[in-house]
């Protein structure tokens, strides 16, 4: 993991400084970092897989949705009259609540889904694949086809799941008013307070000895199996839990952008979050954090006078990222403070006799 001793030393006032955040910018702008914050979440469980772990996967969209999609469901049904059904349903001939709609009427159950649906199939799904030793870029593959998958079924389901205008219209949550006028704040702050909470969680996991076996697995896996440790299952915990965090990413970003669509959650999306942690350094978790941000609010900023031209500056920013900067902004920053730190002092000069 990348050491970021100047980012380490200012922890509290960067937090102190985001707490402070609604009444320093407007209430567009926070709205956008209350959005990218719960993106990072995602990316810090991205960072613990990839850059702990070694573990390319192209589908964190696919745990994103699931995630978004469970707390939608959530919503919609909390804010209909008893015996009716949400309004796509309506519109396509549906005449009962799926079945599978049901348990998400609870609100504890709902919020417990957001983080046991993305962990049990992420579990499922990675034991499957690595005890098969798939790794490198067929593991890629298989999530990128994940993705396609999961955005096509959304689809398709259009009685069910909304189609591909997704769900949106939340009115509550938990007997919260979400258009309060206090509502973004609060939003803003919960998503704060969980994005630190996930941050040094991950931060004392990689730590441990579970972090240091990942570490070696990704650097040697022969080597680790030699040495007569299973890597399967150690994998296998990175994967689902970066799995659950973009779980809970994914409901937050409900929570603040209203909506939950396919558009979110397939290929093009997961491809754009491997960007966010590549440009802040996948060996940094304050990297997964900065890039996210940075990216994002490029991407606002960019498409607002260019929309079409986003892709482009996205997929150049990749190219001089890969080559020119591999270990990221985080990377970069270190370099430049061991720089700093060796750079030769100048000696006094004594004065002459």
């Amino acid at each position: 993991m990348t050491q970021t001793p100047f980012l380490s030393r200012l922890w509290i006032p960067v937090v102190l400084l985001a707490i402070a955040a609604p009444w320093l910018i407007s209430g567009y702008e926070l709205s956008l970092l209350g959005r990218f914050l719960a993106m990072s979440i995602l990316a810090i469980g991205l960072m613990l897989v990839w850059g702990e772990a070694g573990i390319l996967t192209l589908g964190q969209g696919v745990f994103f949705g699931l995630g978004g999609y469970a707390l939608a469901i959530h919503m919609k049904l909390a804010g209909l009259e008893p015996g009716s059904l949400p309004d796509f349903m309506e519109w396509s001939g549906i005449t009962a609540l799926p079945w599978w709609w049901v348990p998400f009427k609870s609100p504890v159950l709902a919020t417990l889904m957001v983080v046991v649906v993305p962990g049990v199939f992420a579990g499922f799904f990675s034991w499957l694949v690595f005890r098969r030793r798939v790794v490198g870029v067929y593991f890629a593959l298989i999530t990128q086809a994940l993705a396609l998958s999961f955005a096509t079924l959304l689809v398709s389901q259009q009685g069910a799941t909304g189609g591909f205008n997704g769900l949106t219209n939340f009115q509550t949550l938990y007997g919260f008013d979400l258009n309060a006028a206090r509502a973004p704040v609060v939003l803003y702050w919960v998503t704060l307070a969980l994005v630190v909470v996930c941050f040094a969680g991950v931060r004392w996991l990689i730590r441990s000895r579970f972090g240091m076996l990942l570490r070696a697995t990704r650097d040697g896996e022969n080597r680790v199996r030699f040495l007569g440790y299973d890597t399967t299952p150690y994998k296998v915990v990175a994967f689902t839990l970066a799995a659950m965090l973009a779980g809970i990413g994914g409901a937050l970003f409900t929570l603040h952008a209203g909506v939950i669509s396919p558009a979110l959650v397939g290929v093009v999306p997961s491809i754009e979050m491997v960007v966010w942690v590549a440009v802040g350094g996948r060996g940094s978790l304050w990297g997964a954090v900065i890039g996210t941000l940075a990216v994002n609010f490029a991407k606002d900023e960019i498409s607002s006078y260019l929309p079409g031209a986003w892709l482009y500056v996205l997929g150049l920013v990749f190219i001089l990222v890969v080559g020119f900067l591999p270990r990221g902004i985080m990377g970069l920053a270190e370099d430049l403070t061991r720089r700093s730190a060796r750079k030769p002092q100048p000696q006094p000069v004594e004065a002459p006799q």
